[in-house]
C-alpha cells in the first residue's frame, strides 16, 4: 500500500512510511471515531437488495460519510499534537445495537512531523 490520497493541503495519510523519508518524529497514536444510524427507509431498501441483488447505495454513501468525519477526528488530533501527517492508518468497521441499526468507523494511526 502507498500513499492515501484523501489528506488536506499541507497534511498527509498513508498506510506506510512516505517514500525518501528516512526519519520522522513519531508523535503518538491517534484515533477518529463516526457511529451512524440505520434508517428504516434505508432497511426497507436494503432488505430489497438482498432479494434482487444489487448495490446498497444508502448504506454505500453513510458508510462513506462516516469513514470521512473519522478521517477528520484523526486529522484533527494529529494536528493537536503537531503533527503534519498520519502514517500506518487503519480502518474498522462494525455494527453496533441491540437491532445492530448503528455503524461505526474506526481509523487510528501514528502521528508524525516529517
Amino acid at each position: 500500500m502507498g500513499w492515501f490520497s484523501k489528506a488536506p493541503q499541507g497534511f498527509f495519510l498513508s498506510t506506510t512510511q512516505p517514500p525518501g523519508v528516512e526519519r520522522a518524529q513519531m508523535l503518538g497514536v491517534v484515533h477518529g471515531e463516526a457511529i451512524i444510524g440505520a434508517n428504516i427507509f434505508r432497511d426497507l431498501f436494503s432488505s430489497v437488495r438482498d432479494v434482487v441483488g444489487g448495490r446498497a447505495g444508502g448504506y454505500e454513501r453513510a458508510l462513506s460519510g462516516a469513514r470521512d468525519a473519522a478521517l477528520e477526528d484523526l486529522i484533527e488530533s494529529a494536528r493537536e499534537l503537531g503533527a503534519n501527517g498520519v502514517i500506518g492508518i487503519d480502518f474498522d468497521y462494525e455494527v453496533l445495537g441491540e437491532t445492530n441499526g448503528m455503524m461505526m468507523v474506526a481509523v487510528s494511526g501514528t502521528a508524525v512531523k516529517l
